[in-house]
């Protein structure tokens, strides 16, 4: 059975929807069907029914869908950033990203990581033109040791020394 193009168009989960009749305003036409869809009852028991909707008393934000998947997903803002704003802030935190790191091996790594990013980023630049320069492995490696932990040497004392063979034979 081919579609209608006047009368009933299409079926929407159970609902039938009807063209707008000729000569009838939308805001009519929509109330009349607002209506009837409560009169059926298709507005009962919805998500959220009688309480008010989130936002409604804040300021229209156009980038509330944003921020509310960010907040909904726990993602990081910081993924939106430029390259070279993200590239800076990993120059700021990286005394205290290598800090976890066990080896100097491992330090010097992702120094040569971050910098091969910078260097990338130098060749064909960006988004804001903020200052970046390479980061000096050796000061880095300088900083993860001054602030490494000393290992504590412990000092065991020596055994006590045991009495000779022939001594004990001369107490008893």
């Amino acid at each position: 059975m081919a579609p209608r193009l006047f009368g009933v168009m299409s079926t929407y989960h159970g609902a039938v929807t009807e063209r707008k009749p000729f000569g009838m305003s939308f805001e009519t036409w929509i109330d009349k069907q607002i209506r009837e869809a409560t009169e059926r009852g298709e507005f009962d028991d919805l998500p959220g029914a009688g309480k008010p909707l989130p936002g409604a008393d804040k300021p229209h934000d156009e980038n509330w869908w944003v921020k509310g998947l960010i907040e909904r997903e726990g993602l990081s803002a910081e993924g939106m950033l430029p390259e070279s704003l993200r590239l800076r802030r990993e120059i700021e935190r990286l005394p205290g990203t290598v800090a976890e790191l066990p080896s100097e091996r491992q330090v010097r790594e992702a120094v040569a990581g971050l910098n091969q990013r910078i260097v990338a980023w130098m060749r064909a630049p960006t988004g804001p033109h903020v200052p970046i320069g390479k980061v000096d492995a050796d000061e880095v490696v300088g900083q993860w040791r001054a602030h490494r932990p000393r290992p504590t040497a412990v000092v065991q004392p020596p055994p006590a020394p045991r009495p000779r063979w022939w001594r004990r034979l001369r107490r008893s």
